[in-house]
């Protein structure tokens, strides 16, 4: 049997018992033919991805099957959550019939974004009760961010056919995300189907790279083969002897990062799920998909999560000090058992495995300084070339920038630096402010507003620690629309009290 067919059998199971699992308390905060649909969805699009053994077979095929979804489902954001992950961010390029080499390219997530979200964008248009785009202090810093990224590939870019890919890219990659989010979720119910959905597709994961590490073999790098698409994986990668698993998400940073937006929704969505067992459990497996790709940005933005989930909460202090002695106990009783010295060294700042990693990041920090500061307003186009960041250049012939801060920086300048960073700045302030003008402190819309601004914090720490590779930029645009339709959704209902 060929290695992908009986990877496809593996993911099969896992996810079958996923979903299994979930479906009483998913059926209670969700439609039940809304999930049902989804699930459906979901398995249908991942037997033709291991089956269609042609990428522009399993594209043409997924968008009628996507065409027919949308007419059915009222919730945008929580169709496109539910298929996310199903394949990795791989690319193949659309032929260009002798024109042009190449006319774009695609992806899974493009696929997407072009089935689910450009007909909502453009329904949205149609709908007079939405924000016009442009009126919110979250928009006006998107807008300038990529209006500057434009303009400085107008000037650097001598292909006028390639800038033309690239502003394409920017608009269903980044601009389609964040609008049609901050547009459509305007209840608190279809934050919570949204919310779900996007959890249970991270829940998926989490069981197969649960699998992928006890059994030391990568599920979707077979895939990737089969449908020859390209740049989707890193392969096998180890640390202190153990695989760094990382399932669709190509990379292990990724899938951890990926666990800690999950686990920052589910805080959320517990409330609502009535069975113990299943609350408990549901969060135990998240926080394993956290562990098992031994990643530690990821592990510090989870922490950073739980510190602004309690901070925001009902008597922070005393709960903030519990939270400090329970993690000095658990990291006392880890050094006592069998094996614990070897966890204690994966963790990071005190662990001691792979220092050259932290090294690599400071010197990464230090090179890049030189280079921001020979162009710092606005950027340059050929940072790679320059002396100090050939020096870090790794065995493997590639300079991992491994910073999404320095990115942008190194690529628009303090100019492009200021307005990405503006932007979630003014996202969280607006959640904050709105958080403060509900009067119930236990509501679920304050509890929302509790989750957003804690996984909106964790994602720009760990951001910190990882390029915007892969689900990286499309998650946190994602989260960062959820903010601004959180504020819009929290308005109008004070001004209907």
């Amino acid at each position: 049997m060929p290695e992908h067919i009986r990877a496809l059998v593996v993911i099969l199971i896992l996810a079958s018992s996923i979903y299994a699992f979930a479906h009483r308390s998913a059926c209670a905060i969700s439609d039940a033919g809304d999930f049902i649909r989804r699930r459906n969805l979901w398995f249908a699009l991942t037997l033709l991805a291991f089956l269609a053994h042609s990428f522009l077979v399993y594209s043409l095929i997924s968008m009628l099957l996507l065409a027919y979804a949308v007419r059915h489902d009222y919730n945008p954001p929580a169709l496109f959550f539910s298929l996310m992950f199903i394949l990795p961010v791989a690319i193949v390029q659309i032929p260009g019939l002798g024109l042009v080499n190449y006319i774009f390219e695609i992806s899974h997530l493009r696929i997407l974004a072009l089935a689910i979200l450009l007909p909502a964008f453009f329904s949205q248009q149609r709908d007079s009760d939405n924000l016009s785009f442009g009126r919110s202090a979250p928009d006006k810093a998107i807008i300038g961010y990529l209006a500057l990224t434009i303009m400085l590939m107008l000037i650097r870019e001598p292909s006028m056919t390639n800038t033309f890919r690239q502003i394409f890219y920017i608009f269903i990659d980044i601009f389609l995300p964040y609008f049609v989010i901050s547009r459509a979720l305007k209840s608190l119910q279809a934050f919570r189907d949204a919310l779900l959905s996007l959890v249970l597709a991270i829940m998926v994961l989490a069981s197969i790279a649960t699998f992928e590490f006890f059994k030391h073999w990568l599920l979707y790098a077979p895939v990737l083969t089969a449908l020859d698409l390209k740049e989707g994986m890193t392969g096998y990668l180890g640390r202190d002897g153990m695989l760094r698993v990382s399932a669709s998400a190509g990379q292990p940073i990724v899938l951890g990062y990926l666990m800690a937006v999950g686990m920052g929704f589910y805080l959320f969505l517990q409330k609502s799920i009535k069975q113990k067992f299943i609350r408990r459990s549901g969060f135990a497996l998240l926080a394993i998909g956290l562990v098992v790709p031994l990643s530690r940005g990821p592990w510090l933005g989870a922490v950073m999560l739980l510190i602004v989930f309690v901070s925001t909460g009902r008597n922070p202090v005393p709960r903030l000090m519990s939270l400090a002695l329970a993690g000095m106990l658990a990291l006392a009783l880890i050094a006592l058992l069998p094996g614990g010295e070897r966890v204690i060294n994966l963790l990071p700042f005190i662990g001691t495995t792979e220092k050259g990693n932290v090294d690599y990041r400071e010197n990464l920090i230090t090179n890049s300084i030189i280079v921001i500061q020979r162009n710092p307003w606005f950027g340059s186009s050929d940072f790679l070339e320059s002396p100090e960041m050939e020096a870090m250049r790794q065995g493997q012939g590639i300079i991992d920038i491994v910073n999404s801060y320095i990115v942008v920086t190194l690529k628009t300048g303090f100019f492009g630096l200021g307005l990405f960073v503006g932007f979630f700045a003014l996202t969280l302030l607006g959640i904050l402010r709105a958080m403060h003008s509900i009067p119930d402190k236990e509501s679920d819309e304050y509890l929302l507003g509790r989750a957003l601004i804690s996984t909106l914090s964790a994602i720009l720490l760990i951001i910190l620690t990882v390029s915007s590779i892969t689900f990286v930029p499309i998650v946190y645009w994602c989260v960062a629309g959820m903010g601004v339709a959180y504020v819009q959704m929290v308005r109008r209902t004070n001004a209907l009290t």
